[in-house]
């Protein structure tokens, strides 16, 4: 496989992997699948957690990938891009896609080890309050699901910070092993050309 149709490759999964983020992070915003979190966030404490709000799935695996992507796959059409000097540049705009992925990566797996911020009460803390009561469990919570029961607002929200970070986190892995790919195809491609004319 030439340089080119190997840059064609990398990026058609980048995309979709920027925009798996940018969808995961957006729905971060809404527990349950209600507004009223969001709106109510900050008012007089946090209803969405903490993490979401650093915007990673969005920022850092969404828009700071997406622009590598678009070049990366413009290296492997008959345009501007598709030569030694574009080639040598994907290797800085991977290089930039791999610090998103990265970043994305970092926050996802912090999101997992905090937990969700929720309405929570349990038998040594019966007062209901708004807190992240997974905190300091070091996420252990995530293998004692009987744990989950302790948020009681909003439903099912253990599960769903869950799912969402996890993919956040697969994204995030996927896209910095191809942005890292990209870097070796890149430099293989500036040393040797795009082959896109053969």
């Amino acid at each position: 496989m030439c340089t080119g149709a190997c840059s064609k490759f990398i990026a058609i999964p980048l995309y979709v992997m920027a925009a798996v983020s940018i969808i995961c992070n957006i729905m971060l915003f809404f527990p349950d699948f209600k507004t009223t979190y969001a709106s109510e966030d900050g008012k007089e404490t946090p209803r969405i957690t903490q993490e979401v709000k650093y915007m990673a799935g969005l920022i850092g695996g969404g828009v700071i990938v997406l622009i590598p992507a678009i070049h990366i796959h413009l290296t492997s059409t008959k345009s501007c891009c598709a030569n030694r000097c574009g080639m040598f540049l994907s290797i800085g705009f991977a290089a930039l896609g791999a610090v998103g992925a990265v970043y994305s990566l970092s926050v996802a797996a912090l999101g997992l080890s905090n937990g969700p911020t929720c309405l929570w009460s349990n038998i040594l803390h019966p007062i209901p309050e708004w807190g992240t009561p997974f905190n300091n469990t070091g996420g252990s919570y995530l293998s004692d699901k009987d744990q989950w029961t302790w948020c009681i607002l909003p439903k099912n929200v253990v599960e769903f910070n869950v799912g969402l970070f996890s993919t956040l986190l697969v994204a995030a892995c996927v896209e910095l092993v191809f942005c890292l790919i990209q870097m070796i195809n890149g430099l293989f491609g500036c040393i040797c050309g795009t082959c896109g004319k053969e």
